[in-house]
């Protein structure tokens, strides 16, 4: 399950929780267990991608954007203590079923420029959703497709996104004890298996044309769409 995670997050920049989280959910009782695990094996490869793509990244839009994201997250939470996330669930799932295909039909050349005071609002928007739901990332995604982002540049830029959140949510499990011998054990133990996923990500991401990787990141949306759902 993880290797496959991997291998999606690194190809694209997005996706390994939601595919991580609800397989693994079915399998261990645990799911802090769960999205510490996730959350120590996810840094190596947030890494990794942005030392390979640092040329390629706008780092005070992803400042903007992270500072958004962070703030948006307990909203998102405050949300779901209301016991208001079902029906908002269903919209976000319906809303990426629809943008997936709408990318799909969108000329290769059709791009949006988006004005440099948008970066927060679009983080503010995915934070809250990563409150309620776990998975932040389609406002985002849809601001950097939209925005012609070639696919390093879109990779790039995304996970130097989830490297800011990721670096922010490690000290705060550490002080909340989330952090424990034996998830750092574990996290050690499953690392052949990460890296494994990690390096057939990246070979298939270097394979794939500009056109294919659209398509597939339009494909992807559209799935987890349909999970939502």
């Amino acid at each position: 399950v993880l290797t496959v995670a991997q291998a999606v997050y690194v190809l694209f920049g997005f996706g390994s929780g939601l595919i991580a989280l609800g397989v693994l959910a079915l399998l261990f009782p645990s799911v802090p267990d769960i999205v510490v695990l996730l959350l120590l094996v996810s840094l190596p490869a947030e890494v990794m991608v942005v030392l390979a793509s640092r040329k390629r990244i706008d780092w005070r839009e992803v400042a903007l954007m992270g500072a958004g994201l962070l703030a948006g997250v307990p909203l998102g939470t405050w949300v779901l203590q209301r016991g208001e996330a079902g029906f908002m669930i269903v919209l976000l799932g319906v809303f990426l079923i629809v943008t997936g295909a709408g990318f799909l039909a969108l000329p290769e050349n059709r791009t949006v420029r988006w004005p440099r005071w948008t970066a927060p609002p679009v983080g503010l928007l995915g934070g809250a959703l990563s409150g309620m739901f776990g998975t932040g990332g389609p406002p985002v995604i849809v601001y950097y497709r939209l925005g012609g982002a070639d696919k390093a540049a879109f990779r790039g830029n995304l996970m130097a996104i989830w490297m800011l959140v990721t670096l922010t949510r490690l000290p705060s499990y550490g002080v909340a004890g989330l952090i424990t011998a034996p998830r750092l054990w574990s996290a050690l133990l499953v690392l052949p298996a990460v890296t494994l996923g990690a390096w057939v990500g990246h070979r298939v991401h270097l394979e794939l044309t500009e056109r294919q990787f659209r398509r597939s990141v339009a494909v992807a949306l559209a799935l987890i769409g349909a999970t939502l759902l």
